[in-house]
C-alpha cells in the first residue's frame, strides 16, 4: 500500500523532534526481537524517510541507496551484520554512542 503525502509529510514533521526519532528505532528494535520483521522495517524506513537520511545512512555503509531501500522494504530480509551496522549508524546519528545509552534513554 502507498503512503499518502498527508502521512509522509506528518513522519518528516514528527522526526524534527529528537525523543522522537529514538522512539521510533526503539520500537524498531523491540519488533525485530519479537519476530517482526515487516513492522521493524516499517519502523526503520520511517525513520530514514522521516529524517531524509537514506543517502547518507547507505554512504555511511558502503552501499547503494538503492540496496538500503530494499534492505528496509516490506520484503527486506537483511543480515544480522547489515541490520546491527544499520542501528550502529542510526544511533551515532543521534548522538547516541553505545547500547547502554540508548536503552538508558529509552527507560
Amino acid at each position: 500500500m502507498a503512503l499518502t503525502r498527508e502521512f509522509k509529510d506528518t513522519v518528516m514533521e514528527l522526526c524534527k523532534n529528537a525523543d522522537y526519532r529514538k522512539e521510533l528505532l526503539l520500537e524498531a528494535l523491540e519488533s525485530y526481537l519479537e519476530g517482526d520483521i515487516v513492522v521493524g522495517n516499517s519502523l526503520l524506513r520511517d525513520y530514514l524517510n522521516g529524517t531524509q537520511a537514506f543517502a547518507e545512512v547507505a554512504n555511511n555503509l558502503n552501499m547503494q541507496e538503492a540496496s538500503l531501500r530494499r534492505m528496509v522494504g516490506p520484503k527486506g530480509n537483511a543480515t544480522a551484520k547489515n541490520l546491527f551496522s544499520l542501528f550502529k549508524v542510526c544511533l551515532r546519528r543521534e548522538g547516541i554512542r553505545s547500547a547502554d545509552e540508548f536503552l538508558h534513554q529509552a527507560a
